[in-house]
């Protein structure tokens, strides 16, 4: 018993204890966990899990211009997908709203030019390894730079969504009475689309940006079935999203697998999980016999 109990400690706690790189990882991830997790709740909760994911593929130009420029600088690649993702979703939302195209068509076309052209152009200026970095992101690799933007991004993101919170929450349930009784809504919708792009580019140094919007999204998704209100919602993601993160960092250290997928992957199990057990309008949920109320 004593030696399978030290056994499974070594294999729970050895990789952090021993490496400084999984130790790194770890604190990146749990940064991105607190900082884009509650955007991605918001993202669900908004019915904009897609526009996500097209926004994590529009800071590819923009991340690949900085990295031709400065290399595998962390801040010009920052800079270069900030802007590019602000453009990408700006652009979008000036289309829907001066032509007869909706919200969904123009994000999908611009992040389609976005994700042919990121990709052009660091497959015509650099290599396979470059191109791979970009997409699927080194969370084993994180310097003293990326936890700093990754801390400071989650840092702000948090104070953000402080002030945002009740605007957030009552355009996800009533935009019509938010307009009606405050001019908060636009800068709760631009102001909300800003900080996911801000969270999707910084947390691409780690996870990159095919990979980042998972950990956005599967775990606000997972909560659905699990908390009725945002705030619940919101500790159930940031939850799951930090045991999806050290459960992929122990697989991929164990069994030799790319970290940022196996991430993504166990919150995508979780998620099936959710969707399975959750106790609120899970699959089991719906099909439970209800009480009966009695006089």
């Amino acid at each position: 018993m004593l030696q399978a109990a030290l056994e499974l400690q070594n294999f729970l706690l050895g990789p952090f204890l021993e490496f400084s790189f999984m130790r790194r990882a770890v604190i990146g991830c749990l940064a991105i966990a607190l900082g884009a997790t509650p955007v991605g709740v918001f993202l669900v909760l908004r019915r904009m899990s897609l526009t996500g994911d097209a926004m994590a593929h529009a800071i590819l130009p923009g991340a690949a211009v900085g990295y031709l420029v400065s290399g595998l600088s962390i801040g010009a690649m920052t800079a270069g997908g900030l802007a590019a993702g602000l453009a990408v979703a700006f652009l979008a939302g000036f289309v829907t709203r001066s032509t007869i195209l909706r919200e969904d068509a123009s994000l999908a076309a611009f992040y389609l030019i976005s994700l042919a052209a990121g990709v052009l152009i660091v497959s015509t200026r650099g290599n396979s390894i470059d191109l791979l970095h970009v997409l699927f992101g080194s969370v084993l690799a994180l310097d003293d730079g990326a936890l700093f933007l990754l801390a400071g991004v989650s840092s702000f993101t948090l104070v953000a969504l402080a002030f945002l919170y009740r605007p957030l929450v009552l355009e996800c349930f009533d935009p019509a009475f938010l307009r009606s009784v405050s001019r908060a809504s636009s800068l709760a919708h631009y102001g909300f689309l800003a900080l996911a792009v801000l969270n999707l580019v910084a947390g691409f140094h780690a996870l990159g940006t095919l990979m980042v919007v998972g950990i956005m999204v599967l775990p606000a998704a997972a909560a659905r079935f699990w908390a009725r209100s945002a705030g619940g919602m919101m500790t159930v993601a940031v939850l799951t999203a930090f045991l999806s993160s050290l459960t992929g960092l122990l697989l991929s250290y164990h069994y030799s697998l790319t970290s940022g997928p196996a991430i993504v992957l166990t919150a995508g199990g979780l998620y099936v999980f959710s969707l399975v057990f959750g106790r609120v309008g899970s699959l089991v949920a719906r099909r439970a016999p209800r009480r009966h109320l009695e006089g």
